[in-house]
């Protein structure tokens, strides 16, 4: 009889999802929303990468857009390496509130938080260069009653000069976790670094999933400041090159 010791027995790994909630407004047309583009299409195969040599998660991608309204691009979170990301389209308002009540409502277990072995907190990544035109305080007042976003890790960049700083620190929870860039070039490299610190920071096994045993608060706001201090080591380089005039044309 074979021992079953000498069997690989291939344990179930949970999932952590990243959301993009992407900004698609008028103002986004041109070369932010091309950056933005070309950005995650480029960061997709790294964090295909993290997600294949991490034994204990999963990554995947889910895709919210907010122009007049707020509307998912993926009807479920999706692998990265499967995932064929079609280019984001700008024009219309800013609809943040409803992007943010389109967020609360999927960030359950009956939505995209279902796998069945369990899930990590996810990671939110914020990108706008206005203001809101709708009630965002509302959606976001909503959002935050939420445990999974709570429980997640958050970054925002502001787009731009016009982008307004109080709005994403609210959404992020606090300004260490909030970035500006100016240049194109600049807002590619925030991308992807903050993609991958996040995935690689909010996928790490001492993460406690939601509902899986007893959730650490100290655990996940440990999380939470480590990606701060890899954003506060890092970001200086990343936008060392950066103008503090805006450069979109």
């Amino acid at each position: 009889m074979a021992n079953f010791l000498d069997e690989q027995i291939e344990v179930p790994r949970r999932t952590m999802v990243v959301f993009f909630i992407v900004d698609t407004s008028g103002s986004m047309q041109g070369a932010k929303i091309g950056a933005v583009n070309s950005a995650i299409e480029e960061v997709l195969p790294e964090i295909a990468k993290i997600s294949d040599e991490n034994a204990d998660a999963e990554i995947k991608i889910a895709v919210l857009d907010f122009s007049t309204d707020a509307k998912w691009l993926t009807p479920k979170p999706i692998d990265a390496s499967n995932y064929a990301f079609n280019y984001l389209e700008a024009g219309g308002l800013t609809a943040l509130g409803d992007a943010c009540i389109k967020l609360n409502e999927k960030l359950s277990r009956k939505q995209f938080m279902a796998e069945a072995v369990g899930s990590f907190a996810p990671a939110l990544f914020l990108l706008s260069d206005g203001e809101p035109t709708d009630n965002w305080e509302r959606g976001l007042a909503k959002l935050k009653e939420n445990k999974w976003y709570q429980k997640a890790i958050k970054a925002a960049v502001a787009i731009g000069n016009d982008a307004d700083i109080n709005v994403l620190e609210a959404f992020t929870g606090n300004i260490e976790s909030v970035l500006t860039v100016h240049t194109p070039a600049a807002l590619a490299k925030m991308i992807t670094f903050i993609t991958v610190t996040a995935s690689e920071i909010g996928s790490k096994s001492s993460s406690v999933g939601l509902g899986v045993g007893n959730s650490s608060t100290d655990a996940i706001q440990t999380k939470q400041d480590d990606f701060n201090d890899a954003l506060a080591a890092m970001a200086p380089a990343i936008v060392s090159n950066d103008s503090d005039d805006d450069e979109w044309d």
